[in-house]
């Protein structure tokens, strides 16, 4: 029955709001809404059009520029070392110079992206040969030291005439310096060319005799120019900008008019920072790029974000373009939002006017609509004041009469009234049911009662059966652990190898991991093992401590055959896989040493070595093996390598935890920041150098979760 306290209030209410306003407010109310929100989904969907399509857009660019990049950075290197070929085969000999002026004038008809070439030697004997409208060549030799004489060339390559005799010494140009100070092929770093006073870069690569004594430098130019020019030629937006810029912030090239270098007032070319650019968007792009990495060497890998200059968003795509031979730059794509908000923002205010003018429209149709209905069904308010008095004085279900509403006009009102007056009738007829129903229901809640308390108890066993079965799991689990941490192999093991410097270290993921390390000495020989099951948990600590009993088994039973021993190894741990009835597999890699000399074989993650001095070099061991567990026979995979140490030489084994392990950012610590900080580090005691890497780690880690096995081994030969 209905509360007094709820009749007082439908009769408050119906005093204190005007059904006129109850019928046009509303349906303002809904027109407004549903433009509003017509015109917040159109700008809102217009906006994430503008950011899926300025992230296309910039990796579009990116990619171009970088294919053209890579394309004027390789053909140099392999121009040069088709050239190297040809002298190794005794095709050219350098020290004859009228022969290779003719072959250096040969070779640049070749092809459009290679037009100067030149060499020049310890006794600062220099050659170059240009393609240009006037083909030119330089020369200095024993008959014009210390001058060089510049020719013209007629079409036959020929020398026509004598143009110019200046001071010119090969040996003191960056070029060369840079050549003979790498050892290898390599560029130079930016500066101005002696012959075109443009600024550029050179790729160069040492020559040497058969003795390995340094004869010269062969070397090709490319200009700075020729990136801006293809960068300009871009269409990237309105007034989007591409450049590149050196990890000290210097312009290499970029997409606007301004040169990467300005003249001194003694008419010296000096390059210019970007932070110092013309261009506003160069210029705080960049600034936001210090303030947001602190310093620009330190960025790694492909990075994508917004930023905001004079209160407007900026799209900034940001690549590092890296070639392996001294190449390290950073190529930005910066695209403004405002290329392509102007429609969309054009559109929200023409949809802010329509709705505007809806809400007029809708106001004045709803008084209107409103006149026509309030005064009918004010008589219907009257007759629900009358019910609604009988249930407060008494009890409706046993009263006999009933309010009787009349309606005229309106065909709705008058069929709203006959609706009324069958449902006063239905009313009296429903709560003498509803009083019925509410005796059943007190039935039905006392039965469900009893019901609940019986599963409740259930429940409570369940869970009182759960937890010794958690218990028992607990315990199996920490009895794995323990024998995994007791078979690593112990500290004073590792000080008694002779002639290694051994630190190791391998932390879980979960409470039993998936990692294997092993490092046994037998008979002079020492076997250093490394391993990452697939997985962790129960399973794949039992298969670690398989393979640590089969490995120690083998080696003392004096199996040396790399190749048998990782046969006899996997088919053992094929049949146990397959009794357990589980999926489980591994990689390893086995390393023998003896006396300075290392042999590999099995499939794991890179071996890395860093020579004494730093130098890297990294061994790839997929040819060398196989997963163990996966094949019952896998002899045909099974290979061996052998590398020699020399003092101070440092290796490096480690699992996918390490290299795999995400920042908060999702930038993956990768093999090549780990060979860094080994590099770093390598004249250090080989416990110093892991836990440099590990302290590394951590750090680019934070607080992210780690979710894979994390295991490192360093060895140093004394």
């Amino acid at each position: 029955m209905l509360s007094q306290s709820s009749s007082r209030s439908v009769s408050r209410v119906s005093r204190k709001v005007s059904l006129r306003l109850l019928l046009v407010i509303p349906f303002v109310l809904e027109i407004f809404a549903a433009v509003g929100l017509t015109g917040w989904l159109s700008l809102r969907n217009g906006q994430k059009a503008v950011n899926d399509l300025s992230t296309k857009l910039s990796r579009e660019v990116t990619a171009r520029i970088e294919e053209h990049v890579q394309h004027f950075t390789d053909v140099p290197h392999s121009f040069l070392q088709m050239n190297v070929a040809a002298m190794r085969a005794e095709k050219l000999n350098l020290e004859d110079f009228p022969a290779v002026e003719r072959y250096f004038w040969h070779q640049v008809q070749l092809s459009d992206s290679v037009s100067i070439l030149y060499y020049g030697n310890q006794e600062g004997n220099f050659i170059y040969v240009k393609k240009a409208e006037q083909d030119v060549v330089h020369i200095r030799d024993e008959s014009t030291a210390p001058l060089r004489k510049i020719y013209r060339l007629d079409n036959q390559g020929n020398r026509a005439e004598l143009i110019k005799t200046d001071q010119f010494d090969p040996r003191t140009r960056p070029w060369y310096e840079a050549a003979v100070k790498a050892g290898t092929s390599t560029w130079s770093p930016i500066y101005v060319f002696a012959a075109s006073s443009d600024l550029g870069i050179t790729s160069a690569v040492p020559i040497y005799n058969d003795n390995g004594v340094l004869r010269g430098v062969l070397a090709i130019d490319f200009t700075l120019s020729q990136i801006s020019q293809f960068l300009r030629n871009l269409n990237i937006s309105k007034s989007g900008q591409a450049f590149i810029i050196e990890r000290s912030g210097k312009i290499v090239a970029s997409s606007a008019s301004e040169l990467p270098f300005v003249t001194t007032k003694e008419g010296k070319r000096e390059r210019i920072k970007a932070t110092h650019s013309s261009n506003p968007l160069i210029r705080d792009t960049v600034q936001h790029l210090q303030e947001r990495f602190g310093n620009l060497a330190q960025i790694e890998g492909n990075q994508q974000f917004t930023s905001s200059l004079n209160g407007k968003r900026q799209f900034v795509q940001l690549t590092p373009l890296r070639d392996g031979r001294g190449l390290n730059w950073l190529l930005v794509v910066v695209i403004p939002e405002a290329d392509f908000m102007e429609t969309i923002n054009a559109n929200t205010r023409q949809t802010i006017l329509l709705c505007l003018a809806a809400l007029v429209l809708a106001t004045v149709l709803g008084i209107l609509t409103a006149r026509l209905i309030t005064r009918p069904l004010l008589r219907l308010s009257e007759a629900s004041k009358a019910i609604a008095k009988q249930a407060e004085s008494a009890d409706f279900a046993k009263s006999e009469s009933n309010p009787s509403v009349t309606a005229e006009g309106v065909q709705e009102l008058v069929v709203l009234a006959d609706s009324f007056n069958y449902m006063a009738a239905q009313l009296r007829e429903s709560f003498t049911a509803l009083e019925q129903a509410n005796e059943e229901l007190e039935q039905r809640v006392e039965q469900r009662t009893l019901e609940l308390r019986a599963a409740n108890e259930e429940i409570t066993s369940l869970n009182e059966r759960l937890k010794a079965e958690n218990l028992r799991m607990s315990a199996e689990l920490e009895v794995t652990r323990r024998l995994q941490q007791m078979l690593l192999p112990k500290q004073q093991e590792l000080e008694s190898i002779t002639g290694l410097d051994i630190a190791g270290f391998m932390k879980p993921a979960d409470e039993v991991g998936g990692d294997y390390y092993d490092v046994l000495k037998h008979n002079g020989h020492v076997k250093i093992s490394i391993g990452d099951v697939t997985g962790h948990g129960l399973e794949s600590g039992v298969l670690t401590i398989m393979v640590q009993t089969a490995v120690r088994t083998l080696l003392a039973s004096e199996q040396t055959d790399s190749k048998k021993f990782l046969e006899v190894l996997n088919r053992t741990i094929y049949e146990n896989v397959k009794r357990m009835n589980s999926d489980k597999n591994l990689t390893l890699s086995l390393l023998d040493y003896q006396s300075g000399q290392l042999r590999l074989s099995g499939q794991h993650e890179e071996i890395v070595i860093v020579r004494s001095g730093g130098i890297i070099e990294r061994i790839d061991t997929i040819d060398l093996g196989f997963p163990l567990g996966l094949e019952e026979d896998i002899a045909d995979f099974v290979a061996e390598t052998r590398v020699q140490l020399n003092p101070g030489d440092i290796v490096v084994l480690y699992t996918d935890g390490i290299t795999e392990a995400e920042n908060m950012n999702g930038v993956q610590y990768s093999v090549e920041r780990l060979c860094e900080v080994v590099r770093q580090h390598w004249q250090h005691p080989a416990s110093e150098i892991k836990q440099a890497v590990i302290d590394d780690l951590q750090q680019h880690i934070g607080e992210q979760t780690v979710y894979d096995d994390i295991t490192l081994v360093v060895i140093k030969q004394k």
